[in-house]
């Protein structure tokens, strides 16, 4: 199949089957379709949306964004998972804001050079936001060409990478770059699914190579397995005689960076030492069930405690990155899914 014929296929299907009233797709700016794509890294569609909406109704330019506190940022993440994404897109807010002069870059090289934004990202947002040629290779377009050329190996590897931006570059057409571009991926989406590929319907079919072999589940390949490890700790809801939960804000890079969390310790012996330093005093506790949160490389095995406690100085409250939190009038703070999830039962 030559790469017109291909991309006519793809286009001709995504008149017909495409999804066309995301709202990303409405209104399309830089600036949303930028925002759109580092939601979408690693995350649904069903789950961006009203993350999304959100997101542009308290931040609907790039100057808001850049002004707002990098806490109402993670705020607005809290439950999406990947904060990185969040700290990236506040930092590259203030860069396009305050260096640029709200300019968005609209070539390959200038998008790399911000922060959070991959090659990947980078092509959706010129071939979308500014319809110039750029390929794109996210999760679902991988797995299409992967298919489609019947190209062996994880494309983590980065002799793989190399095939699929090869293929991902020769097919990408020179107009309309951002009907394909949006077809491509949804494609890859509805159709090209990881599990029970709906190839019957899919206009690449005839020269689908996985589907001549009749082993699309073959392609991509798989990323090696490998064992998490687990880490154990301790959560702490200290709570006050007016049942605020105390909450630390974490140093703005590391896991959960910027983000507010419980105290944590790894004995129950050090409860009493940090309740200390912190002026308080222990009049009851209660330990709830064991839970479990899975990151990407590791597993963390975590036990909340319950302990109500009595102030006796007032050093929590002159510590900055500290707060008392009222789970009844709680206050706009980024928090991880763990943690507000405990918050909020």
């Amino acid at each position: 199949m030559t790469p017109e014929n291909f991309q006519q296929a793809v286009l001709d299907w995504f008149e017909l089957q495409g999804r066309t009233d995301l709202p990303w797709q409405k209104s399309i700016t830089p600036y949303r379709v930028w925002v759109s794509e580092i939601m979408l890294q690693q995350t649904q569609v069903a789950t961006v949306i009203p993350y999304f909406k959100r997101f542009m109704q308290s931040f609907p330019t790039v100057e808001k964004l850049a002004q707002a506190s990098l806490d109402n940022v993670l705020h607005h993440w809290t439950g999406l998972g990947y904060y990185a994404r969040a700290r990236n897109l506040h930092k590259t807010a203030q860069r396009i804001t305050f260096d640029r002069g709200q300019q968005f870059p609209d070539t390959i090289d200038q998008l790399l050079e911000l922060p959070g934004i991959g090659r990947s990202t980078a092509g959706a947002i010129c071939s979308i936001a500014f319809n110039k040629p750029a390929a794109i290779l996210d999760g679902n377009v991988k797995r299409v060409l992967a298919r489609f050329a019947a190209v062996e190996g994880w494309p983590g590897r980065i002799h793989v990478q190399k095939k699929l931006w090869n293929i991902a570059e020769l097919y990408s057409p020179s107009s309309r770059t951002a009907d394909y571009a949006q077809a491509i991926m949804d494609m890859g989406a509805i159709l090209c699914k990881k599990t029970a590929p709906n190839c019957n319907q899919c206009p690449l079919a005839s020269d689908c190579k996985a589907f001549a072999q009749g082993n699309q589940a073959d392609y991509p390949g798989k990323k090696p397995r490998k064992t998490l490890p687990v880490k154990n700790s301790l959560f702490l809801l200290l709570r006050n005689c007016d049942a605020e939960i105390l909450l630390q804000q974490n140093p703005p890079a590391g896991l959960w960076g910027g983000l507010w969390v419980l105290p944590q310790i790894e004995q129950p012996t050090d409860l009493q030492q940090l309740c200390n330093k912190l002026g308080l005093k222990v009049v009851a506790k209660n330990s709830l069930d064991k839970r479990r949160h899975t990151f990407s490389h590791f597993h963390l095995d975590y036990q909340p405690i319950v302990v109500n406690v009595k102030e006796i100085h007032s050093r929590v409250a002159e510590i900055d990155n500290q707060v008392w939190y009222n789970p009844k009038n709680p206050l706009s703070l980024g928090m991880p899914a763990p943690i507000k999830a405990l918050l909020d039962t």
